[in-house]
């Protein structure tokens, strides 16, 4: 044979064989099924639709857990079922009767799609599983029957007809629906979020959903009367704020230690006249997925003796709520932001001395790029300095009260340049790196507490509370 066909012919062999091969059989089985999406891998999608990766896997004849974006992959224990599978977060508030009426899906199919078996599995967060309906867009506007209304005369304020208000949903008739029955319109005034909280309240929303260890939760809630709110997320209650557009928010942190899983979140809510109503659902902490991290230390670092009492001294310290706000819009990084150097970041599972203690990272340690590096330390918000002074663990320290809950530590500095009472402005000159208490070597800790509970400091870097 000719060389250069010889040669032609190899070259088109090793061409084919470095072309990645999808994913998805040729003729794959049938059933519903999730067309991937860039940046999906095998897991989160066995995760979404609460299927084992193996059966994904199974059912679609794969061999790898490669997967490409376009590839379609059937979804296994939704038999009898055809056409393209979607999901979509829980918002806080909502039923399977509300999410049902909210995108014209009957509550049974809701039921098999998602494997239901109790109402309380349908929490914050979790990811609702659709048949995908373009004939059906989702309904975003919503009402309810106020006490004596009939559903004519709702129709009317909304300008269409009872009728169609009863289809929409899913009532055997105009007369089924009772007082205070959240109903979707096709359009209409409303501009709430669709959702089936209590109908006084013009909106809940959190963010972020799912939530994840260390993550600042913001809980914004609109009413349609003067009320005073509180409640619970995990085991810390809340503590509201006014807002300038008339909603009223509370900020609240999840412990990085917290266990993934469901956990209540509770609205109270106290009218004027002093009666009470609640409403309570299960929302989802997710995983950090935090990395391991071991040191070494002197030993007198982690003496509980010294430790334990350390720690309650600076809880008791961050948790008063000032009810001033301090803070404008992003916080700025403690340090020069050009360039910067992270010696360890927020939330890692740390282990000191071999296992003689455990725990996690409750901060981000800003350390130095250089000798030249600048050794300042900067103010990251607006605030009062609640105190300065040398402590063993966190070596020099400086704490600001942000106001409202919020407060930063800035740990093991070389020189304090402020003192209690100040009151500092973002940016503004506060101290000097250094490394005095538990170090491994010359850096800044920067904490940032939210009613009571240290946070990933990032998320404020990136995202403006309240917003």
């Amino acid at each position: 044979m000719n060389k250069r066909i010889v040669a032609f012919i190899a070259a088109f062999i090793l061409i084919v064989s470095a072309t990645p091969v999808s994913a998805q059989t040729t003729t794959p089985p049938s059933g519903p099924v999730y067309i991937v999406q860039a940046g999906d891998n095998l897991w989160d999608i066995a995760t979404r639709f609460n299927v084992s990766e193996s059966d994904l896997m199974a059912v679609n004849n794969l061999t790898s857990p490669d997967i490409f974006a376009g590839d379609q992959l059937v979804i296994p224990g939704l038999d009898g079922l055809s056409g393209t599978l979607i999901t979509v977060p829980v918002p806080f508030g909502e039923s399977l009767r509300s999410l049902s009426r909210q995108y014209s899906v009957d509550p049974a199919l809701l039921v098999k799609l998602n494997h239901i078996v109790s109402p309380t599995e349908l929490y914050a967060g979790y990811n609702l599983i659709l048949l995908q309906q373009d004939q059906h867009p989702a309904l975003a506007s919503r009402t309810a029957l106020a006490k004596g209304e009939t559903l004519l005369e709702l129709a009317v304020r909304q300008n269409t007809d009872p009728w169609t208000i009863a289809a929409l949903n899913d009532l055997t008739e105009p007369q089924s629906s009772l007082p205070g029955d959240l109903l979707y319109l096709a359009s209409g005034s409303s501009t709430a979020e669709p959702t089936g909280i209590p109908a006084l309240l013009t909106s809940a929303v959190v963010d972020p959903l799912p939530i994840t260890q260390g993550a600042t939760v913001q809980i914004k809630v609109t009413a349609s009367q003067p009320v005073t709110l509180g409640g619970m997320l995990v085991d810390h209650p809340l503590h509201f704020f006014p807002q300038a557009d008339g909603s009223q928010v509370a900020l609240q942190g999840v412990h990085a230690m917290t266990d993934p899983g469901l956990y209540p979140l509770r609205l109270d809510i106290t009218f004027p006249d002093g009666s009470l109503q609640s409403f309570e659902q299960m929302i989802l902490v997710a995983s950090g997925n935090y990395l391991p991290e071991t040191l070494t230390v002197d030993a007198s670092f982690i003496d509980p003796a010294v430790t334990v009492p350390e720690d309650a001294w600076l809880l008791a310290l961050v948790t008063p709520v000032t009810p001033e706000k301090y803070w404008q819009g992003l916080f700025q990084l403690p340090v020069a932001d050009d360039p910067y150097c992270v010696k360890s970041k927020y939330g890692n599972r740390r282990t000191y001395n071999g296992g003689a203690l455990y725990g996690f990272h409750s901060g981000i340690d800003f350390g130095v790029c250089s000798e030249t590096h600048p050794f300042d330390i900067y103010a990251p918000a607006d605030g009062v300095v609640i105190f300065t002074g040398l402590k063993t663990v966190r070596g020099n320290a400086t704490i600001i009260d942000h106001g409202q809950g919020v407060y930063s530590g800035l740990y093991h500095q070389d020189e304090i340049y402020v003192s209690v009472g100040d009151h500092v402005t973002e940016g503004q000159l506060i101290g000097k790196i250094g490394a005095t208490g538990r170090v491994t070597g010359p850096h800044v800790h920067w904490d940032l507490w939210v009613n009571g509970i240290q946070v990933n400091p990032t998320q404020w870097l990136n995202e403006t509370f309240p917003h």
